[in-house]
Parts: C-alpha cells; structure tokens; sequence
C-alpha cells in the first residue's frame, strides 16, 4: 500500500490510517468480543466503542473521553437494573412456592425470565415457622442447580419468607449468606 493521499485511507477529519477491511470489520469484531467477554464487561466494551467512534468523528479526544465513561456509566446502570429485576422474580418465585407449603413440604421451584437468559430452578422445603408477632414467616432450604447435563451440581442455602399484609409471601431476608448466591439474595 503506497504512502499518501488516501493510500493509507487517512482522511482530512482525523480517521485512523487503517485499512478499508479493518475499518469494515471492526466493529464486527468489537461485538463477538463483548458476546464472549460476558456481562459484566458489556459497559466497558460500550463505553469504549462509543468513545473511540466519537472521538474519532469529531476529533476532539475529550469528547470521545466523555461519551465513552457515559456510555459505560448507563450501561453498566442499565445492566444492573435487569439483574435485580431478574432476582427479584426469583426470589418472588421461591417466596410463593414456600408460602403454599407447610413445615416439611418439599417441592421444585423454577423460574423463566423474558430473555430465556438466566433461568434458574432447584428444589425447595419449607423447614418451619418462625414465632413472629408482626407476620407469618417460615425458614426455607431451598437448592439452586447449575452445572452441565453430564455433570449437574445442587447448591443448597437458607432463607426466610414471609406473610405480607396484601396474603403475598414474600422473601424476607436482606443479607446475602455467601457470595455464590449473592445475586438471588
């Protein structure tokens, strides 16, 4: 590729002197690499390509900064708000199984999300009341199944549901009880 006007696509508003084919495919490959990077890096993938994109186009670098970190901050906002919306059904999903249960009563619980993303199910039991002047609660054992087909795990954890005012059972405990878990409790 010869050096010059436009032999190494440089153009007068400050594009990058790359190649026709790189400039076709970047932002290809920027997106397989947010699909495998996972969730937690979706926001900074963003951020970056949107900063990169606008810094490029008005070739102004602080602007690019500046559209870059917000991009990343509503994203990753963004981000966060699903997840605890998916929790939330979650949790609600178990609160509801356990409330119709009594002390020693087994039963699977499952829960599908609107994305088909995410969808958890194990098994719960209702392990017993709880003394509570204010509500009716029980304590709940309650199993989370992972893994693959060939090798499934089941990971159990305890939690407490309660009686609302409004006859809904509802999860009850605010602190998670380890980190594994950290997003269901």
């Amino acid at each position: 590729m010869a050096l010059g006007h436009g032999g190494a696509c440089d153009r007068a508003l400050g594009q990058p002197a790359m190649s026709r084919r790189a400039r076709r495919w970047g932002p290809l490959a920027a997106l397989v690499a947010a699909a495998c990077a996972g969730c937690s890096s979706i926001g900074g993938i963003a951020g970056a390509v949107a900063g990169t994109a606008t810094g490029t186009f008005s070739t102004n670098p602080a602007v690019g900064i500046a559209v870059g970190v917000s991009v990343k901050a509503a994203t990753d906002a963004t981000m966060r708000r699903v997840f605890r919306a998916m929790q939330a059904d979650e949790q609600a999903r178990i609160a509801q199984v356990a409330g119709g249960l009594d002390a020693g009563g087994r039963q699977a619980w499952q829960v599908h999300h609107f994305l088909s993303f995410g969808d958890e199910a194990g098994e719960l039991q209702v392990l017993g009341g709880i003394d509570n002047v204010l509500a009716e609660c029980k304590e709940v054992l309650f199993s989370v199944s992972g893994g693959t087909k060939t090798a499934p795990t089941r990971e159990w954890f305890i939690t407490q549901v309660c009686r609302q005012s409004d006859g809904q059972w509802r999860w009850a405990a605010s602190d998670p009880s380890t980190g594994r878990w950290g997003t269901l409790q």
